[in-house]
């Protein structure tokens, strides 16, 4: 067994609420320097610097699952982690296609930066990103089957955007394995008032937008091979 340092939501500078230094080369340097072993680059409803981010990850020897933060149809947002960026690219143009098409407003929002294995930026997305798609949170578990991917209700404790300050509760037919709390102090309190979250992997993820918000190695996860289909089965298999 392996015991992993993870931070598993973390926003490049392609969403637009997260700093500009937030390239690709940048984030897996920084992880590299608070000892993480394990990161996931979601940013809103995109995954088009995964593949920057993979690149980098693996000269520094650290394993950079590719995942988007999806908005759902419901403004809920979902962790969406994938093994491997074939499938996570492939799940991205479907989200894409689902997208409220918003023009951005990088005076008002932000830019929304791609860039390249070599940290170079190569274009912007013109669409918002923040903005919901029109796919439902009750579809999600029929989805990632299909894309061979695992997710996570995201910051499930927060006031805003997230599966209970939206809905309201957790819905009976709900099958998601993993459940990310922001506060972990609010963990006793969110199973208490959700037992359903009792049955889940909890994890506690930075939610980082900018480089000093990253999570030092304080979080672990321990699985049976140093890869990242190896993380996302430890993350969704019996809950401890």
């Amino acid at each position: 067994m392996h015991r992993l340092a993870y931070d598993l939501h973390i926003h490049s500078c392609l969403s637009p609420c997260s700093d500009e230094d937030m390239t690709p080369a940048n984030i897996v340097n920084m992880a590299k320097l608070t000892g993480l072993d394990v990161i996931a680059v979601t940013d809103h409803n995109s995954c088009k610097n995964c593949p920057a981010v993979f690149s980098f990850a693996q000269k520094n020897d650290i394993i950079a699952i590719p995942g988007m933060e999806l908005c759902t149809m419901e403004e809920v947002h979902v962790l969406c982690l994938f093994p491997d960026l074939e499938n996570a690219m492939a799940f991205d143009s479907y989200v894409y296609d689902r997208l409220i098409k918003i023009l951005n407003n990088e005076k008002v929002f932000g830019k929304q930066e791609i860039y390249n294995e070599d940290d170079v930026k190569i274009g912007e997305e013109p669409y918002l990103l923040i903005n919901a798609t029109d796919i439902t949170f009750d579809n999600l578990d029929k989805l990632m089957k299909e894309y061979d991917g695992v997710y996570i209700p995201a910051h499930v404790d927060k006031t805003s955007t997230s599966l209970i300050s939206n809905l309201g509760f957790v819905p009976p037919d709900a099958n998601f394995k993993c459940a990310e709390i922001k506060d972990a102090q609010k963990t006793g309190e969110m199973k208490m008032q959700h037992p359903y979250f009792n049955r889940c992997n909890i994890v506690f993820n930075s939610d980082a937008h900018s480089l000093w918000d990253i999570n030092e190695a304080v979080n672990f996860i321990e699985v049976k091979e140093r890869d990242a289909k190896s993380v996302l089965e430890a993350l969704v298999g019996a809950a401890t």
